[in-house]
C-alpha cells in the first residue's frame, strides 16, 4: 500500500514538472517577443506568470515567484497596467493591490496598437495641418523668392500625400476596434 502511495506520488511530481516545463515555454517565448510592447524580457517573464496564474497575484507573490525586487516587481506591474495587458482587480477583504494578466491575445493587441496608432495620428496630423499653414502663408505672400515657393509647394505635396497613409490609417484603426477587419480575417481560407 505504501509502496502504491509512493508510485502515484512520483507520477504527479512528473505530471507536475510537465506542466510546469509548458508553461516554462509559453512564458520563455513571451518575455521574448514583449519588445514588440516596449517592455524588458524580466517585464514579458511577470505578464507570463500572470498569465498562467489563476488566481490575481499581489506584488509579494510575484517577487517571490520570479525572484525579482519589490520594486522592480512594481515598476514592471505598472508598465504592464499602462499598456493594458495587466488589471488591477479588488478583492473583498484584500488589502493588498492584486492583479491579473489580460488572458485575451486580440483585446491585447487592439488596446496597445490602436492606442499607438491613435497616438501617431494625432501627433502627425497636427503637425501636418500646421505645416500645411505655414507653407500656404509662404505661397500667399509675394515677397517670397521662387525657389522658396517651389520648395513650400513639393513640400505641401508630400504633407498631402502622407495625409493619405493617416486616413488609411485612421480607417485601420476603425477597423480593429469594430473588430471588421477580424471578420474579414477569419473569412479568408489559409490553407
Amino acid at each position: 500500500m505504501v509502496e502504491r502511495a509512493c508510485v502515484y506520488m512520483e507520477e504527479q511530481k512528473n505530471h507536475i514538472e510537465i506542466l510546469e516545463e509548458a508553461e516554462s515555454l509559453v512564458i520563455d517565448a513571451i518575455a521574448e517577443t514583449m519588445d514588440l510592447y516596449g517592455v524588458t524580457h524580466s517585464i514579458g517573464r511577470l505578464y507570463g506568470v500572470l498569465y498562467f496564474s489563476e488566481e490575481p497575484m499581489t506584488l509579494n507573490q510575484m517577487s517571490n515567484s520570479l525572484g525579482m525586487s519589490k520594486p522592480s516587481m512594481s515598476t514592471g506591474i505598472h508598465s504592464l497596467v499602462d499598456i493594458e495587458m495587466v488589471q488591477k482587480v479588488w478583492r473583498k477583504g484584500e488589502r493588498k493591490d492584486l492583479y491579473k494578466a489580460e488572458k485575451d491575445f486580440f483585446e491585447s493587441f487592439l488596446s496597445f496598437f490602436c492606442k499607438k496608432w491613435d497616438r501617431e495620428l494625432s501627433v502627425n496630423m497636427q503637425a501636418i495641418e500646421k505645416a500645411t499653414e505655414k507653407l500656404n502663408s509662404l505661397l500667399d505672400t509675394p515677397a517670397v523668392p521662387d525657389a522658396i515657393q517651389q520648395k513650400a509647394r513639393k513640400d505641401l505635396q508630400q504633407l498631402q500625400d502622407s495625409t493619405q497613409y493617416y486616413l488609411w490609417l485612421k480607417k485601420l484603426v476603425h477597423a480593429f476596434r469594430s473588430k471588421e477587419l477580424f471578420k474579414m480575417i477569419e473569412e479568408i481560407d489559409c490553407d
